[in-house]
């Protein structure tokens, strides 16, 4: 099915302008519904998984936008480690952007830290009823001393209330503060998750080998959440990279049944 792309603006609600790309299906019900595509730490819309997400999408007749967070991408503002709640006011930047437009947002969709925000969404605002969890990361505590470089990286955190986080060359790709790493560490899913309604379905997805967040996360989600379906791939990395088609189908599934 034949459908069109193009790049959309909006402000969020501190004034800064997201990015994002409207891929629409054609004349079908995606002219109307439009599904929300979140991406992941220190990624971007532009993500090998949300673009070929997006095109299977697109291809079944559901248009799509994905856009960067603020200080992600082409998105302004700067970049911060941490900030779940307010890559939620984001979200919810955009979706009240695109119902102003007089489309309906029915599902919405978040891979590794976007599946963290679609579900803290959820458990805030109840007005979207599909949500899929692409490989998000129940404890949020789990994961932070490789981030931070171990016990060493911790002190230092500590004592100068920062730490620049390098790449291999030695340059610094981005910086954790103290405070970042408590609004990390504060955000709580269990809760989240509780606070998720019945009448919202969620479908968590993930890889069976996910090599940065445990497979077992995906399995506290299903205990916690009321209306949850869960599928795990055999054999999927954390971004899916030879499981694309597995993925798309998954998420279409779901939506096709809601």
């Amino acid at each position: 099915m034949a459908g069109s792309y193009r790049r959309v603006t909006m402000p969020n609600k501190q004034g800064l302008e997201l990015a994002g790309i409207l891929e629409e299906a054609g004349k079908c019900k995606g002219e109307e519904e439009v599904c929300i595509l979140c991406h992941g730490f220190r990624s971007s819309k532009d993500s090998s998984t949300l673009s070929s997400l997006s095109k299977a999408l697109v291809e079944a007749g559901m248009s799509t936008f994905r856009f960067d967070f603020q200080g992600n991408g082409e998105s302004q503002g700067e970049f911060a480690y941490g900030n779940y709640w307010r890559e939620v006011e984001d979200l919810r930047a955009v979706i009240e952007y695109w119902k102003a437009q007089g489309r309906r947002v029915e599902t919405i969709i978040g891979h590794s830290k976007g599946g963290n925000c679609v579900l803290l969404y959820a458990s805030k605002y109840h007005d979207v009823p599909n949500i899929v969890n692409i490989s998000g990361r129940f404890s949020l505590d789990a994961g932070v001393m490789t981030r931070l470089g171990g016990q060493e990286g911790l002190q230092k955190l500590e004592k100068d209330g920062f730490l620049d986080i390098k790449d291999g060359a030695g340059n610094v790709e981005y910086r954790v503060t103290k405070e970042s790493l408590e609004d990390r560490l504060s955000t709580d899913m269990n809760a989240a998750c509780l606070a998720i309604p019945k009448e919202c379905h969620v479908l968590t997805i993930h890889g069976a080998k996910d090599e940065v967040v445990p497979v077992e996360d995906a399995y506290k989600f299903s205990q916690k959440i009321s209306t949850h379906s869960l599928s795990i791939l055999d054999n999927a990395n954390h971004g899916y990279r030879s499981h694309q088609r597995d993925l798309a189908q998954c998420v279409l599934d779901f939506v096709k049944d809601g």
